[in-house]
């Protein structure tokens, strides 16, 4: 048994005692997944169409997210931002990259002038967009740091060096086996675009050495999507089919 002690306010304080088997335990040497909730502090990345932040939806997706993960006890799971924060898109990829991540997970809900234009979404990256709307929602992301100031992601030689090559090819194959277990697993519980597996030269898909992809979870510019999006029953449902596809990335890996 385990007792633990809380101060409730006042100088009030309880003690309970719990079983031990109720007290989680974090095993170090478990996968890591880093979520990535889209944008954050100054900027609220898409609003939509009755005035939702995207920040907001991400964020709230991606804690619903780790909280269906971390229950499965298969995995650790970790944040690059647990409030409402501006993170430069470089450290969203540096946090992963520090923290020697598995899998990184890049959570978005995007916009378009099209407001008939709904359904989820999932990108890997490429050189080049697989079509001129991923083109444009590929320059909207990696335009986010603009409103941080400077140019904060400039290309640098040895990741030009990565984009020419499509990454490390173990890299951009576990990148793609990822987002065919996504879309396999969303179009079960949502609406997807057609074509919904597509891929861009996202700033925050650039880990040379950690399969990576960013979903777009609906469109903030549809009323439908955003009015879901608003719902914490459908970011569940979201969520859910999200865990299910990473739980199936992890165990098809060799010595899972």
């Amino acid at each position: 048994m385990i007792s633990r002690r809380l101060f409730l306010g006042s100088g009030v304080a309880a003690t309970f005692v719990l079983p031990a088997h109720a007290v989680p335990v974090v095993k170090p040497n478990l996968p890591l997944v880093i979520l990535d909730p889209g944008h954050g502090g100054k900027d609220p990345g898409a609003i939509g169409v009755s005035g939702t932040y995207e920040k907001h939806i991400a964020l709230a997706a991606a804690q619903e997210l780790q909280r269906q993960l971390t229950a499965t006890g298969r995995m650790r799971v970790e944040l690059t931002r647990m409030r409402d924060v501006f993170i430069p898109l470089p450290n969203r990829v540096a946090i992963a990259q520090k923290k020697g991540a598995s899998l990184f997970v890049s959570m978005h809900a995007d916009a378009l002038l099209d407001r008939s234009v709904r359904g989820a979404s999932v990108y890997t990256l490429g050189e080049h967009a697989t079509d001129a709307q991923t083109a444009s929602l590929a320059t909207r992301e990696n335009n986010a740091d603009r409103i941080g100031g400077g140019n904060a992601h400039a290309t640098s030689p040895e990741v030009s060096r990565i984009l020419a090559s499509l990454v490390r090819e173990e890299t951009r194959a576990g990148s793609v086996r990822m987002a065919q277990e996504v879309v396999g697993a969303l179009k079960q519980d949502t609406r997807l675009l057609q074509n919904p597996q597509r891929q861009a030269a996202f700033v925050v898909l650039k880990a040379a050495d950690i399969p990576s992809i960013l979903v777009e979870m609906g469109f903030m510019s549809n009323r439908e999507d955003e009015a879901a999006l608003r719902q914490p029953a459908h970011r569940a449902k979201v969520a859910g089919a999200m865990k299910r596809a990473i739980e199936a990335y992890f165990a098809a890996l060799p010595n899972a």
